[in-house]
C-alpha cells in the first residue's frame, strides 16, 4: 500500500469512542514535586504485564526497534502524502471541538469512509513507556505496515479516577491538529475494557531524557526547540487551543531530532472564554493560574519561557525547597539567572545575554504583556541561534 493511502486510511474516522460519557490519557510519575503535576506521557521500559497485548508481543523490552518489528521506520513521505497530512481529518468520535479545530479531510472535500479498528489490525512490539492509566506500545498495522505507537488505557482505571473527559478532550483537538511539530494522532478504537489511541511514532524518544543525560543543551539547540514550538503553540493557539502543561516530559523527538508536543491531556478548546481550572506542573505554573485567576492562552507563552530557562540552564527557573516558596517565587516572579562563565568568550556572552533578554519577556507577570509568539519568532536570538 503506497505511504500517502496508509497516512489516508489512518486519519479516517474511527467508530465512537465509548458507551460512556468520558475519558482521558495515562499518567506517569514526574520529576516535578507538585501537587498538581500530572504527565501522560510515561518513560522507560519493560516488560508487559497487558493480557490484552502480552501474546501479540513481537520483540522482548531489551530488544532494540529492528528486532521488534522488522520496518522500524514508517513509509517515507512523498509529495502527496505531505499534502495528505496537512489536511484536517474528519472528527473523531466527539461533537464541539470539530467544527473549530478540523476541516475537510482532502482537497476536494471528499471525507473518507470511517474505518473501524481493532487490536487484531496490528503486531505490537516493546513497550516504550508506561502509565498511571496504562502503557504505549511499538506497533506496525499489518496492512499497510507502517509503524506507530499504540497507546493503551485501562477504562476502569479512567473510570476510577472520574478523569474520562480529558481523554475524549484530548482526542477531540488532537486528532485535528495538523503541525509538523505536534505529534499525529491517528485515530483510536476500544474493547470491553481498554481504549487504544493510534499515535504518531517518535523514534528519539523524549525530551526529557536527553535532558536528564546531558543536564543542560547548547544555546543553538535551545533556540532550535522554542522556535519549534513557538509555531506549533501558535498553529493551537488560532485554533483557539491551549495546551496548559508544556514541559520536558510532554515533548518527543523525531527521527531527525526535531521536537514535538506530544500530550494534549490538560488541553482546552476555548475560543471566546477564559479558563479557570489549576493544571499542569507547578514549576511551569503561570501566576494567573498559582493564583487561582481567569487565564488564556498566554499561560503557554510563560511555559515556553520556564521550559527556555530550564533547557539552558538545567533547573526550573522557580525552583525552591518547598511548593509554598515556589508558588511564592512564581506569583512575584522572583527571576534569577545563574552568573555567567567567566571563561566564556565575548560572543558567547552576548548570546547568553540576549537569551536572558528573551526570557524576561516571556515571563512576565501581566499576561497581556508577555511576548506574542510571532515576535518570539522575530527575536534576535532565535533568528541567529535557531539557524537550521
Amino acid at each position: 500500500m503506497p505511504a500517502h493511502a496508509a497516512m489516508a486510511m489512518m486519519a479516517s474516522a474511527p467508530p465512537p469512542l465509548l458507551s460512556m460519557e468520558n475519558l482521558p490519557s495515562s499518567s506517569s510519575p514526574s520529576k516535578r514535586l507538585s501537587p498538581v503535576t500530572v504527565t501522560k506521557h510515561a518513560g522507560g521500559e519493560g516488560t508487559s504485564s497487558d493480557p490484552a497485548v502480552q501474546h501479540k508481543v513481537v520483540g522482548k523490552s531489551g530488544d532494540n526497534d529492528s528486532a521488534a518489528v522488522e520496518n522500524k521506520n514508517p513509509p517515507t513521505m512523498g509529495a502527496q502524502q505531505q499534502q495528505q497530512q496537512q489536511q484536517p481529518s474528519p472528527s473523531s468520535g466527539g461533537a464541539g471541538v470539530g467544527a473549530g479545530v478540523g476541516g475537510s479531510s482532502s482537497a476536494s472535500g471528499a471525507v473518507p469512509p470511517p474505518r473501524s479498528w481493532s487490536l487484531k489490525d496490528f503486531e505490537v512490539g516493546k513497550p516504550l513507556g508506561r502509565g498511571k492509566f496504562g502503557s504505549v506500545y511499538l506497533a506496525r498495522e499489518k496492512q499497510s505496515q507502517f509503524i506507530v505507537a499504540l497507546k493503551v488505557l485501562t477504562k476502569s482505571e479512567l473510570q476510577a479516577h472520574k478523569v474520562e473527559h480529558q481523554l475524549r478532550r484530548e482526542i477531540e483537538i488532537q486528532s485535528h491538529l495538523r503541525h509538523p511539530n505536534i505529534l499525529r494522532l491517528y485515530g483510536y478504537f476500544h474493547d470491553d475494557t481498554r481504549v487504544y489511541l493510534i499515535l504518531e511514532y517518535a523514534p528519539g524518544g523524549e525530551l526529557y531524557k536527553q535532558l536528564q543525560k546531558h543536564k543542560k543543551f547548547p544555546p543553538c539547540r535551545v533556540a532550535a526547540i522554542v522556535k519549534c514550538l513557538a509555531k506549533a503553540l501558535n498553529h493551537c493557539h488560532k485554533r483557539g487551543v491551549i495546551h496548559r502543561d508544556l514541559k520536558p516530559e510532554n515533548l518527543l523527538l523525531d527521527a531527525n531530532g526535531d521536537v514535538k508536543i506530544a500530550d494534549f491531556g490538560w488541553c482546552v478548546h476555548a475560543l471566546s472564554s477564559r479558563r479557570t481550572t489549576l493544571c499542569g506542573t507547578l514549576d511551569y505554573l503561570a501566576p494567573e493560574m498559582v493564583k487561582g485567576s481567569p487565564h488564556t492562552d498566554k499561560v503557554d507563552v510563560w511555559s515556553l519561557g520556564v521550559l527556555m530557562y530550564e533547557l539552558l540552564y538545567g533547573d526550573p527557573p522557580f525552583l525552591a525547597q518547598g511548593h509554598g516558596e515556589t508558588y511564592r517565587r512564581i506569583v512575584e516572579v522572583d527571576l534569577h539567572f545563574p552568573e555567567p562563565d567567566a571563561k566564556m568568550d565575548q560572543a558567547s556572552a552576548r548570546s547568553m545575554e540576549s537569551a536572558r533578554n528573551l526570557i524576561r519577556q516571556l515571563l512576565v507577570k501581566n499576561p497581556e504583556e508577555r511576548m506574542r509568539l510571532e515576535d518570539v519568532l522575530l527575536h534576535p536570538w532565535i533568528v541567529r541561534e535557531g539557524m537550521p
